[in-house]
Parts: C-alpha cells; structure tokens; sequence
C-alpha cells in the first residue's frame, strides 16, 4: 500500500500496481492543467536517451485508457524515442484525487509553478462543485493561499494564460502581464517574448505602457519597444573606480557607452518587421550590417584574453 500526503497531511492510502503500459494507450487530458517547459522536456528527452526510464509514470485508469496523473514530459520524450512501453504506477482513484495529487508533486527539487497550482485550483472549483474553503481543506493550505492563486489566474488573459501552459510565456515575465487590463495583454506579451525581456524588462515595458497617455503612445510604444526599453541604462551617474587605474576606468568608460546602443541594435535586428524589408532597402543597410559584423567580430577576438583572464581568476 502507498500513502500520499500534501503538504504532510495524508489525503489517500491506494494500493498502486506496476504495470507496462503502451504509448498510444496513455491518456494526456490533465495535461491542460501543467506548464510545458521546452528546457524541460529537452532535459527529460535527453536523460530517457542516455539513460532509459528511471521513474514510472502515475496515471489511473480511465474510460479504457490511463490517465497521466505524473510523468507527462516522459510520455512525451518516448514518443519522440518512439519507445513503445513505459513502467505506470497505475492508481485506482477518481478524477479530484488525481487532480489532487497533481498538487502532492509539489515537493522539494519538483516544485510546480504558480501557475500550474492555479490552474489545477481552478479546475477544482468549476468542476467538482467545490468552495473555496473546502478547497483549503482539501490542500492543507490556508484559504487565503487559496485564494491568491485563484485571483492571480483570473486576472490573465485566456490567450496569455494558453502561451503560459505552452512554456511560450515564463512565470516571471506574466507576472509583469498581471499589470495590464486583460485587454492589452496578448499585445504587449507579443512584444515580450519577441524580444524574449527579462521580467525586469518586461516590468519596465508593462509600466511604459500603463504611463502612455493615449493609445497612440500605447502603440508606438509597442512598435518600438528599444526606445523606452533601453533608453536609461542601469549605469552609475559617475563611474570612475577608484580600483581601477586610469587606463581601466577609460576603458570601463567605453564599455559603458557602448551597452544602450548595441542593445537597441539588437532590440531593432529582433523585429519581426526585418523580415518585411524589400530587395531595395536591403541592398542599402547590407553593406553596413556587414561593416558592423565585422567589427563585432574583432571586438570578441580583442575582448577574448581579458574574458579567457575572468575565468582562470573564478
């Protein structure tokens, strides 16, 4: 017998059995409830390759199928290894335990984002009749962690929060989008992971927004992001170090100038709006994109001893 707790209380004692269950036979519904980390996935796919299965898989079975409780990144990697079985713990319980125990693989080195707890929450309220308080109950967590989460995904686009379930959208970089009217959300979340901001970044960006005094700044805002993104660089008002000699503060001088416009460079060179260039306008800006790859190449040839020196000091 296994017993499974949340959050060290106990919320089902089953008797698990062990089973070789084939690909095509795994249901992956519950999936709609979990984050889809690229990087993770990768991660899972390359340990099955190198070393095979390590861990079963936790599913219950479900109108002739096995519905995937835990283990959905390792169904995915065997089928792209198009490995033809895989080692379930099958588990005989209804559909809220499962959607409970989703919530039990919240443990230390497996924490689930935020937002998979939210959306598993949510799940539970629209479709197993259930309070808010009884779901405190259910969790062991306090209502008011409860509550949180769910105001947290109810202020989220239904498009945003879609690209949050793909991994096309980072926990931090939502947070950010929270911000925002869910109206103007997908827009500016476009501009986010287009130039793939940091959640400073895009914190930065979502403010800029909010502070616009039309929607003709709104929008201009949006198709030119580099101007407010990057137009204050995070630098000292006076960056002289005293640990550094003079010929070190005029090159630390230098470097400092150059930061706003390379990345306003490269903030213009990940535009969408490139690809839409004509023949015209690219025999004009070739030669001089040349020109500055060129010189970006010396740069890091030049710059290559002293970051070779950085690491050897580490």
């Amino acid at each position: 017998m296994a017993v499974y707790f949340y959050r060290h209380k106990k919320i089902m004692s089953v008797n698990p059995r062990i089973e070789d269950i084939p690909i095509e036979e795994f249901d992956l519904s519950l999936a709609v409830m979990r984050i889809m980390n690229p990087e993770m996935v990768t991660r899972v796919h390359d340990s099955m390759w190198l070393h095979g299965q390590l861990q079963p898989v936790v599913a219950r079975e479900h109108e002739g199928r096995y519905q995937v409780i835990d283990g959905l990144k390792r169904v995915y990697s065997a089928m792209d290894l198009m490995i033809k079985t895989l080692h379930c713990q099958v588990l005989d319980i209804d559909l809220q335990q499962a959607k409970l125990l989703i919530l039990s693989y919240n443990r230390p080195g497996q924490a689930m984002e935020v937002w998979e707890e939210a959306m598993v929450l949510k799940d539970l309220l629209e479709s197993h009749d259930v309070s808010q308080r009884q779901l405190s109950k259910l969790t062991g967590h306090s209502p008011s962690w409860v509550s949180r989460r769910l105001s947290l995904i109810s202020k989220l686009d239904e498009e945003v929060s879609s690209e949050i379930r793909m991994g096309m959208i980072t926990s931090s970089q939502a947070r950010a989008l929270i911000k925002l009217p869910r109206g103007n959300q997908l827009d500016v979340a476009r501009v986010i992971t287009t130039f793939d901001l940091s959640s400073r970044l895009s914190g930065r960006l979502v403010d800029a927004f909010l502070q616009a005094e039309d929607a003709d700044q709104q929008r201009d805002i949006l198709e030119h992001p580099e101007q407010i993104l990057w137009d204050q660089v995070d630098l000292p008002e006076n960056p002289y170090d005293s640990r550094l000699s003079c010929y070190g503060n005029d090159l630390m001088a230098s470097l400092m100038n150059l930061l706003h416009p390379v990345r306003v460079l490269l903030s213009q060179l990940g535009d969408p709006r490139i690809g839409e260039l004509n023949q015209r306008e690219m025999l004009i800006i070739s030669p001089f994109l040349r020109e500055v790859s060129d010189d970006m190449k010396k740069l890091s040839k030049a710059t290559g001893p002293l970051q070779h020196h950085n690491k050897q000091t580490n």
